[in-house]
């Protein structure tokens, strides 16, 4: 699209005209007030800030040392319970019978409770770390993208650009042509953010790690996993004041016990670790349920990359049929006569 010639006798301005020129410009005012008013459709200003605090919050767990630890520490009390239920018993009641198993649970009934919870903790809590882990790759895909707070404002931005460009290019005709071409480089700006930022790969991982957390994130599951660390204590509790001092009655000393028990030993050693390991993390993911809720009433994290590609490929079609739609006419000067209409020929 070449500028508007001019000479010192005048110019030659280049003006929307034609039913093209109309649609191509009504195009151009329907991209740029949807792309404003998209962000307050979807509530992007409160749910997109959600997601930057969830992200933020859950970085510094989403580890693999620290994701890796917590299942450490997971089969440390497995081990103890299976411990306590098995050769400890033996050793406090004698052979494992119905009798003797019976007079084991009389004597320490808070470890035999505990015992029998930790057959649906661990594999609840287990497996909630496992799909954590699993989504290791997808969380640092989605936290590499830009902060989400961000988002709204990279649609609203682009979106009232538009606008005051076209304004311009409207108000002031000799500057048509130049303002279609800045917004084929607005258009060109918004086809190539999501390559820029990698969108295409990290925002199909982002959906799948909300897809996943979607049976995590949720006040009935968090709940559940924060009352496991009460069954935990006590489990902890009735190693610590029952199980070892009866060991201890029998004739055992410390050393002896931690080298025989070394299950129940490490669960007692480790359980002030385990806890101050494990509890911050449940409390981020209490913390972060509404969060994830706000982020979760977005659209799908897959079609955020076509949110700035679509609009931007029709700004280009539409910047560059306006342009092309243009009207020669001759604009008096002051300092000379109208150009002759010969040297308006050819121009579109």
């Amino acid at each position: 699209m070449a500028c508007p010639p001019t000479s010192e006798h005048g110019l030659i301005r280049v003006t929307p005209s034609g039913k093209r020129a109309r649609w191509s410009v009504g195009a151009l005012v329907v991209l740029g007030l949807g792309l404003v008013l998209m962000p307050f459709v979807f509530q992007m200003f409160t749910r997109a800030p959600q997601g930057a605090d969830m992200i933020a919050g859950f970085r510094p767990y989403m580890t693999a040392t620290r994701l890796s630890g917590y299942q450490i520490e997971l089969r440390e009390i497995g081990s103890a319970v299976r411990e306590g239920g098995t050769s400890v018993a033996t050793a406090l009641s004698g052979p494992p019978t119905a009798a003797d198993l019976n007079r084991f649970a009389t004597r320490f009934p808070d470890f035999v409770a505990f015992e029998a919870q930790w057959g649906g903790i661990y594999p609840d809590m287990s497996g909630m770390m496992e799909t954590i882990r699993d989504n290791l790759g997808n969380y640092e895909a989605v936290a590499a993208l830009p902060n989400f707070s961000l988002f709204p404002w990279f649609f609203v931005a682009p979106g009232a650009i538009l606008l005051g460009v076209l304004a311009l290019g409207l108000v002031r005709p000799v500057w048509w042509r130049a303002s279609c071409r800045a917004l084929v480089v607005l258009g060109l700006g918004l086809v190539l953010a999501p390559v820029v930022f990698q969108m295409f790969s990290r925002a199909p991982a982002g959906g799948r790690m909300m897809n996943a957390f979607k049976t995590i994130e949720t006040r009935s599951r968090v709940e559940r996993i924060q009352g496991y660390f009460g069954d935990m204590a006590v489990g902890q509790g009735a190693v610590q004041l029952e199980l070892v001092p009866a060991l201890q009655r029998s004739g055992l000393s410390s050393a002896q016990i931690s080298s025989r028990y070394p299950g129940i030993t490490t669960f007692d050693d480790h359980w002030a670790h385990i806890l101050n390991d494990m509890t911050p993390m449940i409390g981020t993911m209490s913390d972060n349920v509404t969060k994830y809720q706000a982020v979760a009433a977005l659209p799908p994290f897959p079609l955020f990359p076509w949110f700035f590609v679509a609009p931007g490929l029709l700004v280009i079609g539409s910047a560059t049929a306006a342009g092309g739609a243009g009207r020669a006419r001759r604009v008096r000067d002051a300092r000379g006569p109208d150009i002759p209409s010969s040297q308006l020929e050819g121009v579109k």
